[in-house]
């Protein structure tokens, strides 16, 4: 399966889970937690005859344009296909299952699953280098001029539709949504960072010949060797070091267990690789 392909398959996932968390859980309650939906869920209050959908898709055409010009045309292409998607499920979701009040009435309730849900569907598609439109477009242009983290860089661009959210709904509701929006900054790095996790291990073992070739020939993957002594044996040794995922990690572990139950092993999470076999720097 191509790269590109399962860009759009995550691409795909994320925006279901958007839309779901929005209409679901975070539109019955007025909870206009930012972005192009947060603002059209305000605009909807004023204008009621045009359904939320379609005030996303005209917000979103307007900030296509900016994302074109600043950010690429990869990140435009990818935005205006998972921008429109949500816009067209949420329009969809209206037409067919017709919410008229929130689900379980419980408001703290319905923002803390609408917002982790929507959270986790923004962060999927963030991590493929795209958006969900709206005002994730001037968080990605913080993140790329300013180097700010993605989920505070959304905090940022969606603190001011809170703010406007107040005059539609009231200051309950809207210190609600500001509450949604701290939350979703959180979730949103949360994800990015689990998705990005990698484990850099490194191994001593007598075994050296059989653990390496199981990196080579098994993972497919590469590795670094170093040459050391050790403090106690004052013998030569040689150290593996080798950056995989938590799942080639958790083979790798299991053979070394098994072939070596001896080995002294260090791991290390990080959470940003680049080159061969990972992303592009």
């Amino acid at each position: 399966m191509s790269n590109k392909v399962k860009e759009y398959i995550y691409i795909n996932i994320g925006v279901v889970m958007v839309a779901l968390g929005m209409y679901v859980f975070l539109m019955p309650s007025n909870l206009a937690t930012g972005g192009a939906n947060g603002l059209a869920i305000v605009l909807n209050y004023f204008i009621p005859i045009l359904p939320v959908g379609v005030i996303m898709v005209f917000i979103n055409i307007i900030l296509f344009v900016i994302a074109f010009i600043v950010i690429g045309k990869g990140f435009g292409f990818k935005t205006i296909y998972a921008s429109l998607a949500v816009s067209l499920l949420v329009y969809v979701f209206e037409k067919v299952f017709p919410m008229e009040t929130s689900l379980t009435g419980d408001i703290l309730l319905e923002l803390i699953f609408g917002i982790v849900i929507t959270g986790v569907g923004m962060g999927i598609v963030f991590n493929q280098n795209a958006s969900t439109g709206g005002t994730d477009i001037s968080a990605k242009i913080l993140h790329k001029f300013f180097h700010i983290n993605l989920g505070k860089a959304v905090f940022l661009s969606d603190i001011v539709i809170t703010v406007f959210s107040a005059f539609a709904f009231g200051i309950n509701i809207a210190m609600y949504a500001m509450l949604g929006v701290l939350l979703n900054s959180f979730v949103i790095d949360y994800i990015i960072d689990g998705l990005n996790l990698r484990k850099e291990v490194t191994i001593v073992s007598d075994h050296f010949d059989e653990i390496k070739t199981y990196i080579i020939e098994t993972l497919d993957r590469s590795f670094t060797i170093y040459y050391g002594k050790g403090g106690y044996s004052n013998l030569d040794k040689k150290l593996i070091t080798t950056v995989i995922s938590k799942r080639e990690f958790i083979r790798l572990r299991t053979f070394i267990n098994e072939l070596d139950s001896n080995a002294f092993v260090t791991v290390k999470n990080t959470h940003e690789v680049y080159g061969d076999g990972f992303s592009e720097l």
